[in-house]
């Protein structure tokens, strides 16, 4: 007797192979049998003729490390049938780290992390970290190891390059993380200290993960169009050396530019591979954004520091008045203090002009005043949501979306009241928008949220429909599922999804939440 019979579905088996209708039981964790199986028997059958069976989706690029601690049942996901999670992402995240490192990991980190309290928790290596997870959260989560945590335990913050011992250490401290179940490296070079490494750094760390099938994974050093090449050639530098494949998160960049860069590395061999999610607007911290690298060195208290001294405030007029990004469009998603958590969902010029009472837009003056003081009330944890440049339109999107080099990843950011829709939409927006506007077929879009993502983390027997693989599954109906999520309410939750199975377990039954936690912490290539 199977535990789950699901009858008269159109399975969508990750494959990109046209949807058949089966039958399809579950037996424990696993898919015990896919077929005509009208007199098996079964504890429980559920009928979902007209409904898609496809395979739970992994998102591999998201940032719910301690979300999803604080918060194990985690509708955000559950709700897009996503059932796993990449996390450790950007180069700075919680593993490996030692107490100096995971304190500051969370300060500087909390705008897109979140530093949510977890007093009854300790750990320190990949394999601590990971055991949190593990049947104690409705979805399945792996790790990579973040270059910022290594730099950190080895060198601290100096900005410096690594001499040859300290490079060693480092290698030494990923080998460790990859034996635990480490499934590669992450990268930030936007974020202190990530953003100190060098080419040589980056693919002595990666020769490591040749030893054992592992992925570097990196936030690259520049995504516009002036920036994206040159970023783009050391990624294909680290590839190339260490002989590793290579992925890019977040891939904002344009299509026509950078596409045909993939196409020409891989012509050279370079594994090279890139999420995206689908909308026009990225959401990082302020201090990134507003912030020349040198005043972030030394840490929060330096840099807040700093941000008091007039003449550093006389500086940044320069730097605000020729911003990276565009300052008008910034808007504050999350900003952890009491006293300016009044001004989330503004604008950032919007709050100055509020603050001050003004009835005209703010000077630059004002302006620089107004965020060197948010910064330092927040010690740097603002968020934000941002446009990302003025170039990038729709068509951009959906022509990487065409890309076989592309796969789904939310960059889902859980903190504040104004968060980016993504972490809420991204997912159902992919199966749901995109499907019924024929940007995708609905076979790509399965293929490319799940079998896509676990083929290239190394998670074995998953993001596939077959028999005696996990039991990860979304039922949901093409026609309704919805993402809800907008700028103005990030927290809306998708519709449309009947059932999601994590580990043969039900964590969604005819749309209601079952209370059952059965993720587990998944390491490279185990079965």
């Amino acid at each position: 007797m199977f535990d789950y019979l699901l009858r008269g579905g159109h399975i969508v088996d990750g494959t990109g192979l046209p949807w058949f209708t089966a039958d399809l039981a579950i037996l424990g964790d696993r898919i015990a049998a896919i077929g005509h199986l009208s007199q098996a028997e079964a504890r429980t059958i559920l009928d979902v003729t007209g409904l898609v069976v496809s395979p739970g989706f992994v998102d591999t690029h998201v940032h719910g490390d301690l979300a999803l601690l604080v918060d194990p049942d985690h509708e955000p996901a559950i709700r897009q049938g996503v059932t796993t999670y990449v996390l450790g992402q950007d180069g700075v995240a919680f593993a490996p780290a030692s107490d100096t490192t995971l304190e500051y990991m969370r300060r500087y980190t909390a705008g897109f992390n979140g530093n949510f309290p977890t007093p009854e928790l300790r750990w320190h290596s990949v394999a601590e970290f990971l055991q949190l997870f593990h049947r104690r959260c409705a979805l399945n989560v792996c790790t990579l190891v973040p270059n910022g945590n290594l730099r950190m335990e080895v060198l601290g913050l100096d900005p410096r390059p690594a001499t040859p011992g300290e490079l060693e250490q480092m290698r030494c401290l990923l080998r460790s993380g990859l034996e635990e179940g480490a499934v590669g490296l992450s990268s930030g070079l936007d974020y202190v200290p990530s953003l100190y490494a060098d080419v040589r750094e980056l693919s002595s760390l990666c020769e490591v993960l040749t030893d054992y099938g592992g992925i570097y994974v990196t936030h690259m050093r520049g995504y516009t169009p002036e920036k994206a090449p040159g970023a783009l050639e050391e990624v294909f530098a680290i590839g190339r050396h260490a002989g590793c494949p290579v992925h890019v998160s977040h891939f904002n960049c344009l299509a026509r530019q950078t596409l045909p860069l993939l196409e020409a590395a891989r012509r050279q061999n370079i594994d090279i591979t890139f999420d995206l999610y689908c909308y026009l607007y990225g959401s990082t911290i302020v201090a990134m954004l507003t912030l020349p690298a040198e005043l972030l060195a030394g840490g929060i208290d330096a840099t807040c520091e700093r941000l008091q001294r007039p003449e550093i405030r006389r500086q940044l007029e320069t730097a605000f008045a020729q911003p990276r990004f565009p300052i008008e469009t910034i808007r504050l998603s999350s900003l952890p203090h009491p006293e300016w958590r009044q001004y989330e969902g503004c604008l950032l010029v919007e709050a100055c002009r509020q603050a001050y009472r003004l009835e005209t837009p703010p000077t630059l003056r004002q302006l620089v005043d107004f965020t060197c003081d948010l910064l330092i009330a927040t010690e740097l944890a603002a968020g934000c949501v941002i446009r990302h440049f003025a170039q990038r339109q729709e068509q951009d999107i959906l022509e990487l979306m065409r890309s076989p080099w592309m796969m789904a990843g939310s960059d889902g950011i859980f903190v504040g009241s104004h968060p980016h829709p993504r972490g809420f939409g991204c997912f159902a927006r992919y199966l749901g928008h995109h499907v019924r506007h024929n940007h995708w077929t609905l076979e790509e879009a399965v293929s490319k949220c799940a079998w896509h993502g676990a083929r290239r983390f190394g998670l074995a027997l998953r993001g596939q429909i077959r028999e005696g693989w996990f039991a990860d599954l979304a039922v949901f109906d093409p026609i309704t599922l919805t993402d809800h999520a907008t700028y103005d309410h990030g927290t809306a939750l998708a519709t449309g999804m009947h059932h999601v199975f994590v580990n043969g377990e039900p964590v969604l039954l005819h749309g209601q939440r079952t209370g059952a936690r059965p993720g587990r912490a998944l390491r490279r290539g185990q079965r």
